[in-house]
Parts: C-alpha cells; sequence; structure tokens
C-alpha cells in the first residue's frame, strides 16, 4: 500500500491504538517491536574525542486530555539553526554524556523541563540519519513522558495525561517557542497527510500541524512554514517535515501506522 493512502483503513493495521489513551500495555507493545532493531547506538562512538560529531534526539510519547500522542517543540526564532522549525527535543552530545540516550535526556529536560526520572525509554529506531549540513550523525530514540510517578497500574489502564499548560510554562524560551501534542488519530485523516521525498531519495509523510501550532503560540512567536529540502516555498502550511518528518515518519511504519 502505497504512502500516499494514510486513511483509516490503514490506521486500522496499526501495531498500537491510534485513539486510546496510552497503556503500560501501550509500553510493552512498543518495547518489543523497537527491540527488533538492531541496537545500533550502543556502540556508537568508540573515541569520545568524536562526540560532537553525534547527536541524539528524543522522540516522546504521551498522553494529552486521554489522547495518545507525540511531544514536538517549535524552535525560538533567536536560534542560529531552523529557527521556528518543528523538531523533536534533542541536541549535539557533549564531553558530558555517558551515552547518546543520556545526552537526548538532558537536552530534553534543558529544553522542556521534563526531568529525565519521568521519561520511559523505549528503544530506538534506525538506522540514524547525518543533519543537512553533513557533519553530524543524529540517533533517534522513542520514550514515554510519565505526568506523574505512576505506581500499580493495570496493564490495561491509562497512564495519566499531561498538562500542556504547565509544559510550556517551563520551556526554555531561549531554544523553544512552544511545544504542541501531535495526537496518532491525525495519521488517520487524509487532509492532515501528504506525501513528500526526503532528501530527493526516498518518500515520507508529512503532517499538518497549523492548527496546533497557531492556537499554542503567542502573539510575538514566529514559526517557519513548510519548504522543500532544497529551501523552496511550497505551502503555507505549519508541517513535520526535514529529518523530523522522516523520523516520525519512519516510526509510524515500524507501528504499521502505514505500510
Amino acid at each position: 500500500m502505497s504512502l500516499h493512502r494514510a486513511t483509516s483503513a490503514l490506521a486500522s493495521s496499526a501495531l498500537i491504538s491510534l485513539t486510546s489513551p496510552i497503556t503500560p500495555s501501550t509500553l510493552q507493545t512498543l518495547r518489543n517491536v523497537l527491540n527488533r532493531t538492531p541496537n545500533a547506538s550502543k556502540n556508537a562512538i568508540t573515541d569520545t574525542s568524536l562526540k560532537s560529531r553525534h547527536a541524539a534526539v528524543l522522540i516522546p510519547f504521551c498522553n494529552v486530555a486521554g489522547e495518545p500522542g507525540i511531544l514536538l517543540e517549535v524552535r525560538a526564532k533567536g536560534l542560529r539553526s531552523h529557527s521556528g522549525e518543528l523538531s523533536f527535543p534533542g541536541g549535539r552530545v557533549d564531553d558530558t554524556d555517558e551515552s547518546l540516550i543520556s545526552a537526548a535526556l538532558r537536552e530534553t529536560h534543558e529544553e522542556l523541563g521534563i526531568n529525565p526520572r519521568r521519561v520511559e525509554v523505549l528503544g530506538e529506531i534506525g538506522p540514524p540519519e547525518m543533519n543537512l549540513r553533513g557533519d553530524m550523525k543524529v540517533w533517534p530514540f522513542v520514550g514515554f513522558v510519565h505526568a506523574a510517578d505512576e505506581k500499580g497500574l493495570l496493564p490495561d489502564e491509562p497512564f495519566p495525561s499531561l498538562d500542556m499548560d504547565t509544559l510550556r510554562s517551563q520551556v526554555s524560551p531561549a531554544e523553544v517557542a512552544t511545544t504542541i501534542h501531535l495526537p496518532l488519530k491525525f495519521f488517520a485523516f487524509p487532509t492532515r497527510i501528504r506525501t513528500s521525498t526526503f532528501r530527493g531519495q526516498q518518500p515520507y509523510l508529512v503532517v499538518d500541524v497549523t492548527d496546533l501550532v497557531q492556537s499554542a503560540l503567542t502573539d510575538d512567536a514566529t514559526v517557519t512554514t513548510n519548504t522543500s529540502e532544497e529551501g523552496e516555498t511550497t505551502s503555507c502550511r505549519i508541517e513535520v517535515w526535514g529529518l523530523t518528518g522522516w523520523y516520525l515518519s519512519t516510526l509510524m511504519k515500524v507501528l504499521q501506522v502505514y505500510r
């Protein structure tokens, strides 16, 4: 089935629900699926002097208002690169990081104020890709952000939802303009999905989040509308595209949201 047919029929084949809140059973399913991917990051940096040539991002699942989804951030307009674009939390590995996932969790804490203890790491997807400049390899990890210290939940009992107002109040304004919750059900809406080509080679799904971003932004914040990989403006829609869109699309393929 082709990528552009992102319909509810495709969504029905998903390994996890796109509408029911995430539960302990959901996390186990995610962990099982992700563990089928070789743990390529384990020995990724054999020479510690090369740490700065690696970066790591976290793809953070969570519940918001009883709906499953993924957190994304809008990069602050004052940043030197990719300002106003949508991204996952993460960044360059530094000398203090013990591992790639440590870097992703540290950056998530610095950018979104989410304590690493609240993130349950589930696995990784791959392979990693180079950044657009070609000087840094970016490793994508998957986790779940807990709203509280849940104890004794039954396997199918939903995890508590995050409060997005609280989360937005604690982001680092120097790095993040705002954060949004992308509901998984959006992948079942054909009007939200289109097909693009990652760096002119591989097809992937691009998701329209215009309304989500506009409702979350403050009056003085700006966001970059979608452009092609070559920098040509293709629409006035605010979309999850580029490397972030590629990783999101890859994850949805792993979860059989589309085939």
